[in-house]
């Protein structure tokens, strides 16, 4: 129903946030598949240094180790000056998942533009969206947040909408769609206003 490729998660953590919750939730994302990829946005080096630990740490403990391993190898942790900075580097990645563990976790949910679904605060990971949340887990990817939500009952909604043009408002937009029109080759298209708008002037 939508483009879509191989799973992404996009974390961004300052440096009040819980180390092992970061990497535990990287690494969710990481084990779907050897082409996931998965983003640490922080402000804190400090917080980066103790999520690569823990990445090393709790990578030893699953059984899709070597999926996982060749997903972080395609991943990065990048280090801003600001959380602002983060906000503006996740909107312009489109991230399908984006969870955002800082302080205020609200207010920075609240600045996001462009994500495929939004997991605010530390206690909200990604696994809840897949399981048991109630939020669709069929989301874009690759960048395609931009253009695309996620499937929800919209998507299976008719939506029909209806246009009805009086004579003087055929004459007020004719001009201009017989304009485009034939600046795209289209006689037909001008045609079915030209003939309409002929009547109208032979009528008055």
């Amino acid at each position: 129903d939508m483009p879509a490729g191989p799973s992404e998660v996009l974390v961004i953590a300052d440096q009040e946030a819980n180390p092992a919750f970061v990497a535990a939730d990287l690494l969710a994302q990481a084990e779907h598949g050897p082409d996931s990829q998965v983003i640490l946005l922080t402000d804190s080096t400090t917080l980066a240094e103790a999520v690569n630990e823990q990445l090393r740490i709790q990578l030893g403990t699953l059984s899709r180790k070597q999926t996982a391993e060749k997903a972080i190898e395609n991943s990065k942790t990048i280090v801003l000056e600001s959380i602002p900075e983060c906000i503006k580097w996740s909107d312009a990645y489109a991230p399908e998942h984006l969870i955002i563990n800082t302080e205020n976790a609200d207010n920075v949910a609240e600045q996001i533009q462009v994500a495929g679904s939004i997991f605010i605060g530390s206690y909200t990971c990604e696994s809840l969206g897949d399981y048991a949340s109630g939020t669709n887990h069929t989301l874009p990817t690759y960048g395609y947040a931009r253009n695309y939500s996620g499937v929800s009952v919209d998507s299976f909604v008719n939506k029909v909408t209806y246009q009805k043009a009086t004579p003087q408002g055929l004459k007020n937009l004719g001009p201009a769609v017989e304009i485009m029109a034939t600046a795209e080759g289209l006689d037909a298209h001008k045609n079915a206003v030209s003939v309409r708008l002929k009547e109208i002037e032979n009528n008055n």
